[in-house]
């Protein structure tokens, strides 16, 4: 009896942390329109999380392109069709890895950093502060940082991408000898741009909303303590990840299902 009653909380507890949640996002985006009028708070946020991103994001698409440039050429070559690695290395960033890795790497840097921050001004009472003095904390503190990451997200993933299909064009072009013209050619005529990269937009976007909803959230709503900050630190990189890698099941299932 202990082990289904312990079960039944653990689902009471989920869904009526569900509904927090939704509630939560649900007065985000009441207040967000407040959080517009002061402009430099978002622009701000951008900045700290998006072009602050850009070291990791570029490098490790670097580095991506250029594993997908050895281990593609490899396989392709078995089968003759080495001059269509650019089709291969475009493909898997733009569809799958651009947007999910650059996700992946937004969540750990990023979120970590607006969990502890809005955490750290809920234990130092910075948010009562605010709410005493009449400025409402979600339009001064959390709408910001959550279109921050909003609109960061899907241009990190351009940019992962970008430089993913750059690797792979300094392996295969540069270093193994592949044709270049073939190369972009084959990339250019095989990659479109509604299927292909719109559809890697849209699954940024989406990444966007949900690694920051749950970032400004788990802030939020973590216990005032430092165990409690660093709590909602690691349930933020948790909950993305985990998050991250069921959009990308449920948004690919439905967009190859367009097709």
């Amino acid at each position: 009896m202990n082990f289904f009653a312990s079960i039944g909380a653990g689902v009471v507890n989920g869904v009526w942390k569900l509904g927090l949640v939704a509630r939560f996002f649900a007065l985000l985006l009441r207040y967000s329109g407040q959080s517009f009028l002061r402009l430099h708070l978002t622009i701000r946020e951008i900045y700290f999380g998006g072009v602050l991103s850009l070291v990791i994001i570029a490098v490790s698409g670097l580095f991506v392109g250029m594993v997908l440039g050895l281990q593609g050429y490899e396989t392709l070559q078995r089968f003759g069709s080495g001059d269509a690695l650019g089709v291969l290395v475009a493909l898997s960033l733009v569809r799958e890895l651009g947007p999910v890795v650059a996700g992946l790497l937004f969540a750990s840097r990023a979120g970590s950093a607006i969990a502890a921050e809005i955490g750290l001004m809920k234990t130092t009472e910075q948010l009562k502060a605010m709410d005493m003095m009449a400025v409402n904390p979600i339009a001064r503190v959390v709408a910001p940082r959550f279109w921050g990451g909003v609109i960061s997200m899907p241009l990190l993933a351009a940019i992962f991408s970008a430089m993913g299909v750059f690797g792979g064009w300094l392996i295969g072009v540069v270093l193994i000898g592949v044709d270049e013209g073939a190369f972009w050619s084959q990339m250019q005529s095989a990659v479109d741009f509604r299927h292909d990269i719109m559809n890697g937009v849209i699954k940024s976007a989406v990444f966007g909303v949900a690694v920051s909803l749950i970032a400004v959230f788990e802030g939020y709503d973590c216990t005032p303590t430092a165990e409690g900050v660093s709590r909602a630190i690691t349930r933020t990189v948790v909950s993305s990840a985990l998050a991250i890698l069921a959009l990308d099941f449920v948004l690919t299932s439905f967009m190859f299902r367009g097709l």
